[in-house]
């Protein structure tokens, strides 16, 4: 279907803009939570309304393999209360006082939130729930040349896990996650970066289709669990505090040296094993495939006006 194609094309792209935006709100001023929080819920709100009404039509029109659907309805819905979890919980406002729940708030929107909704393909099922002339618009917007060779360079396995293994380190060097901590636009900024440069990877990684591309994304995804992993390690047998904002803190019962150090585990041994994870599955599929043949097929839709 002429239509479903497009928005699957462009999807990706929209998917990280458009799911990028809610740190953007939540954070734009810290100083404020209750002026921000109504932007965070009209957003998070917004982005499920949409989706399911989108998947709603997708799934009347779907000829066979409504498990498919559901899947994709479910990894929505869990990648969406990640986001919840992190911006609007009291994880929140801990995360200022807290590095290991800062930790927890990073990883959460990393590597839970981002592969998820990812994995549920959202900008297609948005795409959906607009009207055709709107969605036309869209995906004629998304295929202008300068566009597509941005996105096609973007999609680049090597691009995306450069941009996310820089966000990663850049933003745990000391001088900028104080900075962050202290200038909400900056903190803005941080957890963009964070989100989207996620949103990119993972986008990269799940989309692998042949034996190839797969093996790139096993490698990929093993790359990503030993460079984060040494940084969760470093941060976790430190001697020392990384970070001045925490010096003074004493959030959970503890020193600001040993909340690093639990912040450093967080990312260390649960964020890592959701590499391990993922890169095990891919690893499992790889092995069935045969060079060039796609993985799964897109379940058909009936022809619609």
């Amino acid at each position: 279907m002429p239509g479903l194609s497009a928005t699957r094309r462009t999807g990706g792209a929209l998917t990280v803009l458009a799911l990028a935006a809610a740190p953007c709100f939540a954070h734009e001023a810290a100083g404020d939570a209750r002026a921000t929080e109504p932007w965070v819920i009209a957003c998070l709100a917004l982005s499920i309304g949409l989706y399911a009404l989108g998947w709603l039509r997708l799934h009347r029109r779907a000829t066979h393999s409504h498990r498919v659907w559901r899947r994709r309805g479910l990894a929505f819905g869990a990648g969406w209360l990640a986001l919840v979890l992190a911006l609007l919980s009291p994880l929140d406002e801990l995360g200022t006082r807290s590095f290991a729940a800062h930790m927890l708030q990073h990883e959460l929107l990393m590597a839970v939130a981002a592969p998820l909704l990812v994995a549920a393909h959202p900008l297609g099922t948005w795409a959906w729930a607009l009207w055709p002339p709107a969605r036309h618009a869209i995906g004629a917007a998304l295929h202008r040349p300068a566009w597509r060779r941005l996105w096609r360079w973007l999609c680049v396995p090597a691009t995306a896990w450069s941009l996310h293994a820089i966000a990663l380190w850049g933003w745990h060097a000391p001088v900028l996650f104080d900075a962050a901590l202290h200038d909400p636009a900056l903190h803005t900024v941080q957890h963009i970066a964070f989100l989207a440069s996620a949103l990119l990877y993972w986008w990269t990684v799940l989309r692998a289709q042949t034996r190839a591309a797969q093996g790139v994304a096993v490698a990929s995804l093993f790359a990503t669990m030993l460079h984060s992993g040494a940084l969760g390690a470093l941060l976790a047998l430190s001697p020392q505090a990384w970070y001045g904002a925490y010096v003074d803190t004493l959030a959970l019962g503890l020193t600001s040296l040993e909340d690093q150090q639990l912040g450093g585990l967080l990312m260390w041994v649960p964020a890592g094993l959701v590499y391990l994870a993922a890169g095990l599955a891919l690893a499992a599929r790889w092995g069935a495939l045969t060079d060039g043949a796609p993985r799964t097929r897109m379940p058909r839709t009936s022809s619609s006006r």
